[in-house]
């Protein structure tokens, strides 16, 4: 009797483990769930572009170490290419859309994201974006689709100008934009956070002008702001010419701290000013890859340079693969790919996600809660610290 009671249970669990065996293959051998990733792989912002990429490969690599999701249905990774400006953009957004993704990442660039987040409205598809801080994108517009893992320009905005006045103890403030989506909203936060140093008569806005995109030879508009003498110069707009600016501005004599936005400063911002120029500059942003003391940013950090012998130098990276776990955080909770389903944890269920820059949750209008900014300096090594004035 025994022998046959031992026979019994040895037939259930062979049972049991080959169905639960069979059910595993089964969904790994379902279709991958399709992610979007819409990044500038080519153009002027190749450069943030590939670290995307890269980071979101990295982001996959650790969803799978942990047993992926679904039970362990595969992610495939679609990139679609933008090419750093807004019509390619939308190119890149109606491609994604045709490809049914279950949801995109991206991109780098507020205006560049703009007219991309309104394919993905019209089309009931959920977009995080990762390096689009312009207020307008939440603000202007109900945007039922649209989130951001990345922090806002107002909050940069302010940080900037108590920064500068209460810690720097600047006066004469100098403030400098490109007039693209993004910048020139860092710049009128920046602006609107001085009026009360302003009003108290501790703080004054001798300068504030645009520069154009593209542009090599800033010398007139140069030469404009080093006859106001500010002791602080802001420059909110992008790496490539705040690179030149920086430059050319020393050689005619600019000698006061320049501080970039989170978008001014990052390796190739080093190379084109020049470390002799770089060292010392300034930078608001959000808390850089090495400064993060999640598990996840640690296990990240040591698997990206197992992959590419170096980090991440701007923070837009890490919030891109901060997109990937909120997507899959949210499909895994859902069950399923359902945008409906997907929605309603976005909004009421990340209690628990955590990303590489900690927790994750979004606000109704989907910005990300709790993102804090720190001022970096350049070194003369040229690498990025946080600044110990």
């Amino acid at each position: 009797m025994r022998k046959v009671k031992a026979v019994t249970w040895f037939c259930l669990c062979f049972v049991l483990l080959f169905a639960l065996t069979a059910s595993y293959t089964a969904v790994a051998q379902e279709k991958p769930i399709k992610i979007g990733l819409q990044a500038p792989i080519t153009g002027q912002w190749a450069y943030e572009g590939e670290m995307a990429k890269n980071s979101v490969e990295v982001a996959l690599q650790m969803i799978e170490e942990q047993g992926g999701i679904l039970g362990g249905r595969k992610i495939e990774i679609v990139i679609a290419d933008d090419a750093s400006n807004p019509r390619d953009s939308a190119l890149a957004a109606q491609r994604l859309v045709s490809q049914r993704v279950a949801a995109v990442i991206g991109t780098y660039g507020s205006s560049v994201n703009e007219p991309a987040a309104d394919i993905y409205e019209a089309n009931k598809m959920i977009d995080i974006g990762y390096g689009s801080t312009a207020v307008k994108l939440t603000m202007a517009k109900e945007r039922k689709y649209f989130f951001r893992t990345c922090g806002r320009d107002d909050v940069q905005g302010e940080f900037f100008s108590e920064y500068a006045v209460g810690t720097m103890k600047a006066r004469r403030i100098a403030i400098m934009h490109d007039n693209t989506t993004f910048a020139l909203g860092v710049a009128e936060e920046a602006k609107r956070a001085l009026k009360q140093y302003i009003d108290a008569g501790v703080a004054e806005l001798v300068f504030y002008d645009a520069i154009t995109p593209g542009e090599k030879d800033f010398t007139p508009i140069l030469t404009k702001l080093r006859e106001t003498n500010p002791d602080i110069w802001y420059f909110t707009g992008y790496f490539p010419e705040a690179g030149l600016l920086v430059r050319q501005g020393r050689e005619l004599g600019i000698k006061c701290p320049f501080v970039g936005g989170n978008a001014a400063i990052n390796e190739d911002f080093v190379k084109i000013a020049g470390i002799e120029y770089a060292k010392g500059c300034l930078m608001t942003q959000e808390p850089m890859p090495t400064d993060l003391d999640t598990p996840k940013a640690k296990r990240f950090l040591e698997v990206y340079r197992q992959k590419h012998n170096t980090v991440p130098t701007s923070p837009w990276p890490v919030y891109a693969a901060d997109a990937l776990f909120a997507l899959t955080w949210a499909i895994d909770k859902a069950g399923s790919t359902d945008t409906d389903a997907m929605l309603k944890v976005l909004h009421t269920g990340m209690e628990g996600c955590q990303g590489i820059t900690g927790s994750i949750a979004f606000t109704d209008r989907g910005d990300r809660k709790g993102i804090i900014y720190k001022m970096y300096v350049v070194t003369d090594k040229g690498e990025m610290v946080v600044y110990k004035p």
